[in-house]
């Protein structure tokens, strides 16, 4: 009678990817919440505590939002991994500073159930979540989500008030609102007062909660880079695309040298293109689909901005952009191990 062999171990196959990074969806959403810290410090410092009141609401509305709607969803509840509060953060840092907290709480829904639920959940949304919810507010209630609040600087307040003369210094145009007066009267051969370059890089401007401050922004982006969250190529691509686009169309309408550095400094440029647009569900996977959407976003952003009717373009650029992400992702793709052609 022959023994009994045992039976051959079990080869369980499965789709890629097969090595584990070693980081966890809740250990990169800390990293990304301690990132955007200096930017909610700044935002508190120069805005005061209504700022905070919009923060707090977005941010707990987003993790209530995402808990019920799981729950009613009967999908499992996952708030504590960070997604969502970092969606309500996001979202708050793209909203003007005195926004009603009904307005920033119905934002967080929009952007939680309507911009990541709906789709499936986190790494199932098309769409930017944060950008989401703010282009329905923006579509809803374009009054209010364009009501700004100055710094609590006089300076700058006087500054956006010269050059916009129908405003206070309590509720004011932005940088790029006074820019787009300014270019009216340069066209007429009349000189426009301006908030300094000064003022825009540290964020003494009036503007989004999380857009004003360059330093900090910087500094988050900086720490993701070195953690390893971001590719370079999106916030590089993107910012450059917009500077020499800019830089161009000021040589030849003939506007003062700093006009290109004016647009890189104001509005949601940095916030955008650091935090926004390197989005790990709605961007590209590949090194060259991530410069070729770092492209797209810098030149919608600088039509947008240049010959539109909107001041603002990096929220539309990026949600048109999303769009087009699936695109990229298929017919630009990595030679597979060993070369040769992608075969269908």
């Amino acid at each position: 009678m022959e023994p009994v062999k045992a039976p051959a171990p079990l080869v369980i196959i499965s789709s890629s990817p097969y090595i584990h990074c070693g980081s966890t969806i809740s250990a990169a959403m800390r990293d990304v919440l301690l990132s955007l810290l200096p930017a909610l410090a700044a935002a508190v410092y120069f805005f005061g505590w209504p700022a905070l009141s919009v923060i707090l609401t977005c941010c707990l509305s987003a993790v209530i939002c995402e808990a019920l709607c799981q729950k009613l969803m009967q999908r499992p509840i996952t708030v504590g991994d960070g997604s969502a509060l970092l969606t309500g953060l996001l979202l708050a840092f793209c909203l003007p500073p005195e926004l009603s907290l009904g307005l920033a709480a119905f934002g967080s829904f929009c952007a939680v159930v309507i911009g990541k639920q709906v789709f499936g959940g986190l790494g199932s949304n098309i769409f930017n979540p944060a950008h989401l919810g703010r282009a329905i507010l923006l579509a809803s209630f374009p009054a209010q989500m364009t009501t700004w609040t100055m710094p609590w600087n006089t300076a700058a307040a006087e500054a956006v008030t010269k050059a916009t003369p129908y405003t206070d210094a309590v509720s004011s145009a932005t940088p790029l609102a006074a820019l787009r007066l300014a270019e009216s009267a340069w066209h007429r051969g009349l000189n426009v007062d301006l908030p300094s370059l000064n003022a825009l890089f540290w964020g003494n401007v009036g503007g989004s909660l999380g857009e004003t401050c360059v330093p900090a922004l910087l500094l988050g982006g900086i720490y993701l880079l070195w953690r390893g969250h971001i590719d370079w190529r999106i916030p590089a691509g993107y910012i450059g695309t917009v500077v020499v686009i800019t830089a161009i169309y000021g040589w030849l309408r003939e506007y003062p040298a700093w006009f290109a550095i004016y647009h890189l400094l104001s509005g949601g440029l940095i916030i955008g293109a650091f935090f926004m647009a390197t989005d790990w569900v709605t961007s590209p996977i590949t090194k060259k689909g991530r410069l070729i959407y770092a492209l797209g976003l810098g030149i919608l952003t600088a039509l947008i901005r240049l010959r539109g009717g909107y001041v603002e373009g990096v929220c539309y650029s990026i949600l048109i952009m999303n769009m087009v992400t699936p695109l990229i992702d298929r017919y630009v793709t990595n030679v597979p191990f060993g070369g040769g052609a992608r075969h269908e």
